[in-house]
């Protein structure tokens, strides 16, 4: 069937017909949301859904975008290129030459420890999933300890798993919900 739009005017697409959903992994009881299929399939949408997050308004004030490792690196880096912003990737322990600032924190199914260079500067962080905002609220709390102000906080998904996670006023705005 041939669709019909307008000149300029964007397709809509079912994002999450993409994403595939995988038990047991990492671990027993944990169902992972798996982006990759997305991510080859509809890169750009996908960048663009994220973008359109954030109103025109709100991109002016942002310096640049923080993505968390991993997956958060591919779309936070994108963003950064579309929005014509740097990009300051958040690490995993040990990744980055120092100085760096730390931030030990709880995931869903263990421990962690993130870090981060010193800077300055108002940053959008971005991440791929946000299930019980263990890493999202250490990346905000890291962005704080580094130098950063925090503008927005965005993810791909929002699991829904902690309705209504805000941080120091700022809610979370993600592309995809999952009730």
């Amino acid at each position: 069937m041939l669709e019909r739009r307008l000149v300029g005017e964007p397709a809509v697409i079912d994002l999450k017909q993409y994403i595939v959903a995988v038990p047991d992994f990492p671990q027993p009881g944990i169902l992972f949301r798996n982006i990759m299929p997305l991510l080859k399939a509809q890169f750009e949408p996908t960048i663009a859904a994220l973008d359109g997050l954030l109103s025109t308004d709100e991109w002016a004030q942002v310096d640049a975008i923080t993505g968390v490792e991993s997956r958060g690196f591919i779309l936070g880096a994108a963003l950064a290129l579309r929005r014509g912003k740097g990009f300051i990737p958040i690490r995993k322990q040990g990744k980055l030459p120092p100085p760096v600032s730390s931030l030990p924190y709880q995931l869903e199914y263990g421990t962690a420890t993130l870090e981060m260079q010193p800077g300055s500067g108002r940053v959008v962080i971005v991440d791929d999933v946000m299930a019980t905002g263990g890493t999202l609220t250490a990346a905000t709390e890291l962005c704080l300890r580094s130098g950063f102000q925090v503008s927005a906080l965005v993810a791909l998904i929002d699991l829904k798993l902690m309705p209504g996670l805000r941080w120091n006023g700022l809610a979370l705005r993600a592309a995809l919900v999952y009730d």
